[in-house]
């Protein structure tokens, strides 16, 4: 689907417990592969989310509002291989996420205030400049987890197993081997997400039925900001520094 120029895809979430992880993995194995990424079945993620003074990102969340968008800074398995600045963009059941690449440099810089390279870069990357100077976006919260993904081509389908939720509090550092972790999950809890272009395959479909999945508005992002302020209230007003 196409809005605005933009290539939307369906995006579902459900919060699901081992017993269904593993009944759910277990058919789709013989199904659709595993992410070309994954090493030994998955892989770290790590992302550094911003937010304005006024903590609209949280608050529209929350709120339910059908168009919203978000920035974060990723990472993969803590390592500066590969470092992705994306806007995640909501528009109801559909996402969109253009992304860049930035250096370790680059992103210190931008935690650390000096962002005026980005202005040389993509719309992505001028549009973050923008928002950064005009809306206070600054270092937030970090979302620390651990996925399992799987792909298929017919439908561009994708579909996550996320687990170890973790919120990273006292840093804005994702490169930092001492960032304070809080577990923002329950045990023995997964949050499953599915994603695809404009239908599911009927035999994925069929393997994604166990028992009653209901769908979820949580939002990694969500659980990881209301854990902190949990355990620190003032973040609702400090940003995260280096």
């Amino acid at each position: 689907m196409n809005y605005n120029g933009k290539t939307l895809r369906h995006e579902f979430k459900y919060i699901i417990d081992r017993r269904t992880y593993q009944l759910i993995k277990g058919r789709l194995k013989g199904l659709i592969s595993p992410d070309e990424h994954s090493i030994n079945g998955g892989y770290h993620i790590r992302s550094l989310y911003f937010d304005d003074r006024y903590g609209s990102a949280l608050d529209e969340k929350e709120s339910g509002i059908m168009q919203r968008r978000k920035y974060r800074i990723r990472i993969y398995e803590k390592s500066d291989k590969l470092i992705k600045l994306e806007r995640k963009e909501k528009f109801g059941d559909y996402i969109s996420k253009p992304s860049a690449t930035v250096t370790k440099d680059e992103f210190y810089s931008i935690c650390n205030g000096e962002c005026s390279f980005l202005l040389s870069g993509s719309k992505l990357e001028q549009d973050f400049f923008c928002e950064i100077r005009t809306k206070g976006l600054a270092p937030a919260v970090i979302v620390d987890y651990y996925r399992e993904a799987f792909v298929c081509k017919e439908g561009n389908v994708r579909i996550t197993f996320d687990s170890d939720l973790q919120a990273g509090m006292n840093t804005a550092d994702i490169f930092s081997e001492n960032i304070h972790l809080a577990d923002c999950f329950e045990p023995g809890t997964l949050l499953l997400e599915v994603k695809y272009d404009d239908y599911i395959p009927k035999h994925i479909s069929q393997a994604l039925q166990a028992g009653s999945l209901t769908k979820t508005a949580n939002s990694k992002y969500v659980l990881c900001r209301l854990k902190q302020f949990d355990i620190f209230p003032a973040a609702e007003h400090i940003p995260l520094k280096l």
